[in-house]
């Protein structure tokens, strides 16, 4: 799966499962969390951008899938998922949806709302800092 958040989110594996188990926990109860057995396998985020590898039991992607849709906020960081696939073997997930070059990101001071801003750009978005949080944007917005 690919997850997105702000350029200055933190979210690290251990959180992501956590939030996965409570996700899991509270959409389906303790018996049907414990049937799904969702595990993070792989993880990688840098500047709010990364995948992650979450594995299930066969017959299940389904309810993951609802589970995954669940997933707001990693830590307090807002963060958005989106399934890129499902696949039989952790190892051919991996090569087939994972093998890619990271997203090129280039940080640079833009004109938002008439003011000078810092900014984080990565494939024609544009993350703006805009006092204490940022905001999503288009080229078109500057």
């Amino acid at each position: 799966m690919e997850i997105e958040g702000w350029p200055d989110a933190t979210v690290d594996r251990r959180a992501f499962q956590r939030e996965c188990w409570f996700a899991a926990q509270n959409l389906l109860g303790d018996v049907g969390s414990a049937a799904l057995d969702l595990r993070v396998m792989r993880f990688s985020v840098e500047d709010g951008d990364g995948h992650a590898v979450v594995r299930v039991r066969r017959g299940e992607a389904d309810r993951a899938r609802a589970v995954l849709a669940c997933l707001d906020a990693v830590d307090g960081h807002e963060i958005g998922l989106r399934v890129a696939g499902t696949s039989g073997t952790v190892r051919a997930c991996e090569e087939k949806y994972i093998g890619g070059q990271p997203e090129r990101t280039d940080q640079r001071n833009v004109v938002f709302e008439n003011a000078e801003r810092p900014a984080v750009v990565r494939d024609g978005r544009v993350d703006v800092r805009a006092d204490d949080a940022f905001v999503g944007a288009t080229e078109l917005d500057l």
